[in-house]
């Protein structure tokens, strides 16, 4: 999830689900595809332009040894691009960090090669610090990530996964800060627990609700406390059987401070599970049959960007190295007909 400011902050062995996309009905057609990028794109994070918001932009990655940070506009394209970056994997950001005395926004990358985490300020994407992650482990590679900001203290927290770890403690959170005018991250924190399956990899935080969620790729999605002060014991597992594979992106999208939808990359099936935001151990309440292909990262918010997206968009990677934006409209709409199918 990220991060709304203006509105609500905001073995199992593989197994086949029984319903075919004919039940679905017919994938859903994004209303922009972004320009390509050179390699392969991964994960995406949608940064809301307080001033104008049908201004925004989304971030995404291009993953590879030469890969690099991208910015599009709402139309899908290119307005900015940070090159030669060591295998990006997965960007997030946050709001408001104060940095040299001005509150700045910030985007989070894991830079895979080089176990790192770069920071670069929005909108302008200037690289504004960096912290080498899982020092002293054996097992780096680093993968995923998600930020936190405490809504109470205002701390900024970034939570990282890796390619492979151990049976608990496979995430580290880093409590960020300025040093000597850059952005650096302390661990505070190694929690969560790890099936074995394949790997973790999509990671959100929901910061007014103060729960993380990761997708344990074969095994299904974990939630725990995001603040550090509440320990490190596993809320819930969700989403066991509901996946063809790969379980993959997560996104969060409130529909009042409490209420949303959790919606999982269903990544070998090219659907989309929601879950209720208030309530994922009810089980899938819909599943979106999307036009991307294989999505990996995915991103939504909720917030008006003008008349494309006036409820929002739904950002999800593809295959071909773009990004698809769907206006959420048409997939609340999805949502609304399956709750309402399983009511009769």
């Amino acid at each position: 999830m990220k991060k709304i400011p203006f509105i609500f902050t905001v073995s199992v062995l593989p197994f086949v689900v029984s319903c075919s996309t004919q039940h679905l009905g017919k994938k859903i057609q994004p209303s922009v595809i972004t320009e390509t990028v050179m390699h392969d794109t991964d994960d995406p994070a949608i940064w809301i332009n307080p001033e104008d918001a049908s201004k925004s932009m989304v971030i995404g990655t291009d993953k590879d040894t030469d890969g690099g940070l991208y910015a599009f506009d709402l139309n899908g394209k290119i307005i900015h691009k940070v090159p030669r970056l060591k295998r990006p994997n997965n960007v997030d950001l946050e709001y408001g960090f104060m940095l040299n005395g001005k509150k700045t926004d910030i985007a989070a990358v894991t830079e895979r090669e080089t176990n790192t985490v770069k920071l670069y300020s929005l909108p302008d994407l200037k690289e504004v610090g960096q912290f080498t992650v899982f020092d002293g482990e054996t097992e780096r590679d680093p993968m995923g990530i998600s930020m936190y900001k405490n809504p109470v203290t205002g701390e900024i927290y970034a939570v990282v996964g890796r390619k492979s770890g151990p049976a608990d403690g496979y995430l580290w959170q880093y409590q960020l800060s300025e040093k000597e005018g850059k952005i650096t991250g302390e661990v505070v924190r190694k929690f969560g627990k790890y099936s074995g399956l394949k790997e973790i990899e999509s990671i959100a935080v929901d910061d007014e609700m103060g729960y993380i969620y990761y997708s344990d790729e074969q095994f299904g999605v974990h939630q725990y406390y995001a603040d550090p002060a509440k320990g490190n014991e596993e809320l819930l597992v969700f989403g066991k059987g509901d996946f063809k594979s790969d379980v993959e992106g997560i996104s969060i999208y409130p529909t009042s401070s409490q209420t949303g939808y959790i919606l999982v990359s269903n990544q070998q099936k090219d659907t989309f599970n929601v879950y209720l935001r208030e309530n994922p151990s009810k089980g899938k309440i819909a599943e979106i049959p999307v036009s991307t292909s294989e999505s990996d990262g995915s991103e939504v918010t909720n917030v008006n960007l003008g008349p494309k997206f006036p409820k929002g968009v739904f950002v999800a990677m593809s295959n071909g190295r773009v990004f698809h934006f769907y206006d959420w409209r048409v997939i609340e709409e999805r949502i609304q007909a399956s709750m309402n199918s399983e009511l009769k």
